[in-house]
């Protein structure tokens, strides 16, 4: 496994000061926002794509700091109702494709989109119930005239740049939220489909972190370490389905905290070792988003915590056995 971090925890920094910083805490990899909800602070793909000496500076960049770059993030709705939303996002994640094949980068993070109930809606709607039946026809119509669509074109045009991954981060409000709506985008677009797991959101739906790396084996592709604290007075009264600003950290059902300040190393123990159970040996990349911290400490302190919690090398023969 590589304890990797992913950079917009950093992007007030310049790039090679952000690289420095990383290599300093030990970090041996980088999860890079080209577009999206991430920014594209240090990397802009218009500045790299058909430029092959001005990507071979961009890695040697990272080379000179002993850092890789694991992934290249663009998270966005390209599935927006709002068409000139979706063409936003779209054209970021297309380009942040061809900076990753610039870049000799195989995996693409992001998330699945959402669309809206019809082709005069302006806002995403999210289908969360079954009944009353409208929802039922609404989720039948995202997904048969959208959703599988447009991630079977866009999964074409990934392949002919070189990805070999696209991960989706399972998250709430979009089509693609949990193991289940993600192996259904996989068994309709083809295995280029993955998952970016990221417990963060699986903990606050009531989720069971490992049971669900149990579930999804081989189509983990990637991983975020982001963890989540349920308030338990809060979440008793209220529920988990909470729409309080994050900034309203008293009141609100749940909050996104720095690995080991929503789970304790026992919980981190299960998560790691479920992963290599399943044979994933990939990037763990820090997801900086605790709003009780700010970017340094919370990043130094799921560095350190992390240090002691991954598996960095292979097992090798089971000689007790």
């Amino acid at each position: 496994m590589q304890l990797a971090v992913m950079n917009p925890v950093l992007n007030s920094y310049a790039l090679e000061d952000a690289l420095k910083y990383l290599h300093s805490l030990g970090v041996q990899s980088v999860e890079v926002g080209a577009g999206g909800f991430p920014g594209n602070a240090h990397l802009k793909p218009e500045e790299l794509i058909g430029k092959p000496e001005k990507a071979a500076e961009y890695k040697a960049l990272f080379e000179k700091y002993q850092l890789s770059i694991c992934a290249i993030s663009c998270h966005g709705n390209p599935l927006h109702p709002n068409k000139e939303i979706a063409q936003k996002f779209h054209n970021e994640f297309k380009n942040a494709i061809l900076a990753a094949e610039m870049l000799d980068v195989h995996t693409i993070i992001g998330f699945s989109g959402c669309p809206g109930d019809c082709e005069n809606s302006q806002n995403p709607n999210w289908v969360t119930c079954a009944w009353p039946d409208d929802f039922g026809k609404i989720l039948k119509w995202q997904w048969e005239e959208k959703i599988i669509p447009y991630w079977k074109e866009m999964a074409q045009f990934a392949k002919q740049h070189g990805i070999t991954k696209i991960a989706f981060e399972m998250h709430p409000g979009f089509a693609v939220y949990n193991p289940e709506t993600l192996l259904k985008l996989r068994d309709a677009v083809g295995d280029i489909i993955g998952a970016n797991f990221d417990p963060s959101h699986l903990f606050w739906q009531g989720i069971d972190p490992v049971a669900a790396i149990h579930y999804l084996g081989d189509a983990i592709y990637h991983f975020h370490a982001k963890d989540t604290k349920i308030d338990a007075y809060n979440t008793a009264v209220n529920g988990v389905l909470d729409t309080k600003s994050y900034g309203d950290i008293k009141n609100r059902s749940w909050l996104f905290r720095t690995v080991g300040y929503g789970h304790g190393k026992e919980v981190w123990n299960d998560i790691i070792s479920a992963l290599k159970t399943v044979g994933y040996d990939g990037a763990i990349s820090i997801e900086h988003e605790d709003a009780l911290m700010s970017p340094e400490e919370g990043l130094e302190k799921a560095i350190a915590f992390l240090k002691d919690v991954l598996i960095f090398k292979t097992a090798g023969e089971m000689w007790w056995a």
